[in-house]
């Protein structure tokens, strides 16, 4: 196994709201975070880094992951932990009042990858089979092309594309999507925010996690051509790359 973590500020905000990164359990498991941080006056970036460190701090102190379902349960349970932890903070703290976070999460074992999501960051696999994105926007412009109401171009440019029908750590409870998938040798899982994904086309992304260079050069290259496309938002990514069975990384 293989994997990097990158965030940039892009080339607008003053501040970057997102954070991430990849953490080990105590058996070496990966957890996986890209969380886009939102609401209030620099208050983003409290949700998202509340989100990625609790969750960083409860990975590290878990025990092996066995099974889709203790990835799934552990997923639910401690997303959702975090999510009252998030929103709780929003309400002692004026200043931080209305703020939330996306998160897109993965547990990474030698066998199986489960996703977690909430929002519109994103998980993407590319496989034998090709590229294709694992998760589904929870957002209005999505909920109008998945109900026939507007196209997929038309969505692109949508006015309201950046607003969320779910987020974490806005209300006292949270619905998230979880999958689990099988994850074979030379497979790439890519994570991301909406600062990649609403900039770089799924087309760019399959070329270049093609190519054959580091996860490091891939990930500067899917960052820097999400600047060079306007780069107005923070950009934040994860790459995990699947070697085989008895490579650790």
């Amino acid at each position: 196994m293989k994997a990097v973590f990158m965030t940039d500020r892009g080339r607008i905000r003053q501040h970057n709201e997102d954070n991430g990164g990849i953490f080990l359990n105590r058996d070496g498991d990966r957890l996986a975070i890209v969380a886009d941080g939102m609401g209030g006056h620099r208050a983003g970036d409290v949700a998202s880094e509340l989100t990625m460190s609790h969750l960083q701090k409860l990975w590290e102190q878990s025990e092996k992951i066995e099974t889709a379902d203790d990835a799934e349960s552990w997923l639910r349970a401690h997303i959702t932990q975090v999510n009252s932890l998030v929103y709780q903070h929003s309400q002692d703290h004026t200043e931080c009042e209305g703020m939330g976070t996306t998160v897109v999460a993965a547990i990474v074992t030698n066998r199986f990858t489960t996703i977690a999501n909430i929002g519109d960051s994103r998980g993407y696999i590319l496989n034998e089979t090709g590229f294709q994105q694992l998760t589904e926007d929870h957002s209005l412009v999505n909920e109008l092309v998945r109900t026939g109401q507007i196209s997929k171009e038309d969505a692109e440019n949508h006015p309201r594309k950046n607003v969320l029908l779910r987020a974490l750590g806005t209300e006292g409870a949270v619905e998230m999507d979880i999958k689990t998938i099988i994850f074979e040798d030379g497979d790439h899982v890519l994570l991301c925010s909406d600062g990649l994904s609403n900039k770089v086309s799924e087309e760019q992304m399959e070329s270049i996690l093609k190519k054959e260079e580091t996860l490091e050069q891939k990930a500067s290259e899917l960052i820097e051509l999400a600047n060079e496309n306007g780069g107005e938002d923070n950009i934040t990514l994860v790459i995990l790359e699947f070697l085989d069975n008895s490579e650790r990384g």
